[in-house]
């Protein structure tokens, strides 16, 4: 086992257990607060996707993903509370797995001694280095697969997990 070895695996289990969670989700579900002032699925699926497309441009060779126009702004925080605009299942699963292509393509191009290099900006508090940024990448889907977890159970779905 080498280092990249324990990242790539996280990057497609969590990528799996999200996709898991909504294989039998309908796009409406994907608008189902568990309670009032909850972030619906669609919105965290966006942030998500957001999220991984900028912590592309911290990895050493990599620039940010691109993402549709008006993406991000979709998906902002001033957002959250909305329930209209925002894309289909098959949409958010199409342009995520494109940016988990980039950033397992970026995990294989970087070298060990860069995944200790530090990380600039607000995201450094939470990974410092490059190889967290990579394992916050990965964890940062497994924490909203909990989320998506209460929206299962109010809709009354199996338990998956």
């Amino acid at each position: 086992m080498n280092v990249k070895d324990p990242i790539r695996g996280a990057l497609r289990m969590n990528h799996e257990i999200v996709k898991s969670c909504l294989a039998d989700l309908a796009d409406a579900d994907l608008l189902v607060r568990p309670v009032p002032g909850a972030n619906h699925i669609a919105w965290q699926l966006g942030h998500l996707i957001s999220a991984e497309a900028r912590f592309l441009g911290l990895i050493p060779g990599s620039r940010p993903a691109e993402l549709p126009a008006g993406f991000a702004e979709q998906h902002g925080k001033d957002r959250a509370t909305a329930d209209t605009g925002f894309a289909t299942k098959q949409q958010y699963l199409d342009l995520f797995d494109k940016v988990r292509a980039q950033t397992t393509a970026a995990l294989e191009r970087v070298s060990d001694a860069d995944l200790d290099k530090p990380v600039d900006g607000p995201v450094a508090r939470l990974a410092p280095t490059v190889g967290a940024l990579f394992m916050l990448t990965a964890n940062h889907e497994l924490m909203h697969s909990g989320q998506f977890s209460v929206v299962r159970r109010k809709l009354g779905k199996p338990v998956l997990f």
